[in-house]
């Protein structure tokens, strides 16, 4: 899996988690700070195991 970590159009971070077939199977919440959506996606790797952040 994949975490993107995208910006939003008004200006804040979200992520999405993408499964190795392209699909998008979430997205997060949007943060003000990038380093905060960046530590949610790793959050998440960190409870499932694997996983990898694109930026």
């Amino acid at each position: 899996m994949k975490f993107p970590i995208l910006k939003s159009t008004n200006g804040q971070w979200f992520f999405r988690i993408v499964a190795s077939n392209s699909n998008v199977l979430a997205h997060s919440e949007t943060y003000w700070n990038k380093a905060d959506a960046r530590s949610a996606a790793q959050t998440i790797i960190n409870q499932a195991g694997s996983g990898q952040i694109v930026e």
